[in-house]
């Protein structure tokens, strides 16, 4: 059972981080009136200062959503150990 709850807590994390990279790029396109920088085929040539304006929020978000799905885990893990010692 504990192995389930670690694949629970890596599909959350998953999850979050894809919806925390539509959240940026949504954030960042309404704020700027640019499409994200991603490097993809862009027709029109990304200032420094924009991609790196980027990518510092991009890592910001990610660590944030990281840090927040391992403490989830740990709790689950923990509740799930905690039941299983009362049973």
């Amino acid at each position: 059972m504990n192995l389930l709850i670690k694949l629970l807590g890596t599909g959350v994390s998953l999850g979050a981080g894809f919806a925390g990279t539509k959240l940026v790029n949504t954030i960042w396109e309404k704020t700027t009136g640019n499409k994200p920088p991603t490097g993809k085929g862009e027709d029109v040539p990304t200032s420094l200062r924009s991609a790196l304006t980027f990518a510092l929020i991009s890592a910001f978000v990610s660590t944030i959503i990281q840090v927040l799905a391992n403490r989830g885990t740990q709790r689950a893990i923990t509740r799930f150990a905690k039941t299983q010692d009362i049973v």
